[in-house]
């Protein structure tokens, strides 16, 4: 009910019944049976037991949705536009590193190269499940369009970023999108 608009929480029911229809599918139970539970930061979790983890995410009627057995994944789309004020959000949010490669950037190149970053961040904040109480300017990500690993550096734990691998999702034209999974299974509980 929180959606005022019909299509945006078309959109949210939609994939949320579909996120719930796949999870039922991975644990072989009926979708009524699938419940959830959220962490302090509110990623969502199975109710029950299970190493199965996911993420969903959607933006102007694309979904993502990622699975994963015994680690922890976040996955964001975007879809692209004119963001007028992408730099001024890129100096209020991004990190050191990702303000200097968007600064010489216009137009087009630097909407896309926005959306990117901007992807690659919120879909490693999900991943790692702790919000916005990770701040965003404490670790790096390319802003270039297919690089193998994307996520770059890490601060204050310069050894984060090696167990995690975040990459592009091939996405329709227009959008952006991420996935953010860690390389080995997490061994504590939620």
């Amino acid at each position: 009910m929180r959606y005022r608009i019909e299509r945006p929480r078309s959109d949210y029911i939609l994939t949320r019944g579909t996120v719930r229809f796949l999870l039922a599918q991975y644990l072989h139970l009926t979708p009524a049976e699938i419940s959830f539970r959220y962490t302090q930061y509110g990623k969502p979790l199975l109710a029950i037991e299970s190493d199965l983890r996911f993420n969903v995410s959607h933006s102007h009627g694309l979904a993502l949705m990622g699975f994963v057995r015994q680690r922890e994944i976040g996955v964001d789309v975007e879809q692209v536009r004119a963001q007028d004020d992408a730099k001024k959000l890129a100096e209020r949010f991004f990190s050191i590193r990702e303000r200097e490669s968007l600064r010489d950037l216009t137009g087009d190149d630097l909407h896309a190269a926005f959306f990117r970053c901007w992807t690659r961040k919120e879909a490693y904040i999900k991943a790692k499940g702790e919000g916005l109480s990770l701040p965003l300017h404490q670790f790096d990500v390319s802003i270039e369009p297919d690089p193998t690993q994307a996520l770059l550096a890490t601060r204050p734990d310069r050894s984060e970023a090696k167990r995690w691998t975040l990459l592009n999702v091939s996405a329709k034209s227009g959008y952006a999108a991420a996935l953010a999974v860690q390389k080995t299974s997490n061994p504590r509980s939620h």
